[in-house]
């Protein structure tokens, strides 16, 4: 892809706008709500409390409400992620970001990882779900094996990294995880994301979204590529 012409405007639209901060009020998120409408974001991503709120503040817009799931640690029962699940798509998510089982995976433990995939999938009732890997806890080996498991079980991303852990998203594994799940599979690139250089290489290595809470910042540093 070459993105030496891209506009604010075709990046923008790849941000999935974050906020996922504990102690993040209320006007900071009707805020990067606000963000989003003048940017022309693809979503706001959030934390499940505040799934409604976003929603009503985003009525009338074409940005999408994402919630995450299972965040930050992916370490609880699958039964509690099915049930995040399906009261964020009550409070109105049009997407799901759901943080993998990483322990289950490392020990090999691929029935389990896939079997719980399989119910967020479902629970999500054709929604779009994005299955965070976080990355820099596993080995290229089970990076390609938790990509495949996400391809099996329904979902149509994969996403790097929580942003909450050791490190974020790298171009290494953005080119792995488009090398293991194919041409027409979304990646998300999340995590350390900070700058239009930094989001182009995304790009190029084959992201096909970005989660960031510095989308402005690049949007505005994004030169040679015409008026937003």
């Amino acid at each position: 892809m070459n993105t030496t012409e891209f506009t604010p405007a075709q990046l923008a639209a790849y941000i999935d706008h974050t906020l996922l901060k504990p102690d993040a009020s209320a006007a900071q998120i009707e805020q990067l709500c606000a963000e989003a409408r003048e940017y022309n974001f693809f979503s706001v991503c959030v934390n499940g409390a505040w799934v409604a709120a976003a929603r009503h503040w985003l009525d009338g817009s074409d940005v999408k409400v994402v919630s995450v799931v299972g965040f930050p640690l992916g370490a609880m029962a699958s039964d509690v992620k099915r049930y995040e699940t399906e009261v964020a798509i009550d409070d109105g998510a049009h997407e799901l970001d759901v943080v993998l089982n990483v322990a289950r995976l490392k020990a090999g433990d691929d029935k389990y990882v896939f079997r719980e995939l399989c119910d967020v999938v479902e629970a999500a009732d054709e929604r779009t779900v994005k299955v965070i890997l976080e990355t820099c806890l596993l080995t290229d080996e089970e990076k390609i094996r938790a990509c495949k498991l996400v391809v099996e079980s329904g979902a149509q991303f994969v996403k790097t990294s929580t942003g909450f852990s050791t490190a974020g998203a790298t171009v290494a594994d953005v080119k792995l995880m488009r090398e293991t799940v194919g041409s027409k599979f979304g990646v998300k690139a999340s995590g350390g994301v900070r700058d239009a250089q930094t989001a182009l290489a995304m790009i190029t290595s084959g992201a096909t979204r970005l989660g960031t809470s510095n989308g402005i910042a690049m949007v505005k540093g994004l030169t040679g590529g015409g008026a937003y």
